[in-house]
């Protein structure tokens, strides 16, 4: 198989067609209206970061709305409750570098946004992501440099937003379960039979 690895930019280039014009012009330095319309829109990202333990990517979620356009160069998530392991926070201290991918349910296309991000804890700041009285510890500031929409070829292909392909949850192993493959004398059943509840409680 190593013959058939592709290990040279050349090599790959020479493999595939060069991009339509419109998929590289579509590519701005800056929010317009309706890119900005579409993170408005969005209730769920990932965001991608990069450390010195290697690459983390992660989900953040919220009601619409819950990423503030500060201008067309500058957007603001709150970081909300999590599991306090902090990779996307430690690895931003490290390497401001990041990558976001907007998805909003039901559209086909989502939005890239690349840049550079920085942490803040700026309390006037805090205050305006305050949930049922909790204000989040830290907000992620990134400073755009390149935004695009994609294509919905890979939500069409996966059938993401279609109900009839939605998979029954309890075929598949459940929280506890797998923290239970990790650690072998974790009670998984003791802590699946809380979850929903102290998920509800600590969303914020």
């Amino acid at each position: 198989m190593s013959k058939d690895r592709i290990e040279s930019l050349e090599a790959l280039l020479a493999l595939y067609p060069e991009p339509l014009a419109t998929s590289v012009s579509k590519e701005l330095s800056t929010l317009n209206e309706l890119y900005c319309k579409m993170i408005k829109a969005a209730p769920f990202f990932t965001i991608a970061s990069i450390g010195p333990d290697g690459m983390d990517c992660s989900p953040r979620g919220d009601t619409p709305g819950f990423v503030e356009i500060l201008n067309d160069k500058t957007i603001i998530i709150p970081d909300r409750r999590g599991n306090n392991r902090l990779d996307t926070l430690r690895n931003i201290v490290v390497d401001p570098r990041v990558a976001l991918l907007f998805l909003i349910p039901g559209k086909g296309e989502t939005l890239r946004l690349n840049g550079s991000a920085y942490l803040s804890k700026d309390k006037a700041l805090l205050n305006r992501f305050k949930v049922n009285g909790n204000v989040p510890i830290s907000a992620i500031v990134v400073e755009i440099e390149r935004v695009y929409f994609q294509c919905a070829r890979a939500l069409k292909r996966s059938g993401l937003w279609d109900a009839s392909k939605h998979v029954d949850p309890s075929g598949l192993p459940s929280a506890g379960e797998m923290i239970k493959s990790a650690i072998k004398d974790f009670d998984d059943e003791a802590y699946d039979e809380g979850l929903q509840d102290r998920q509800l409680r600590t969303l914020y």
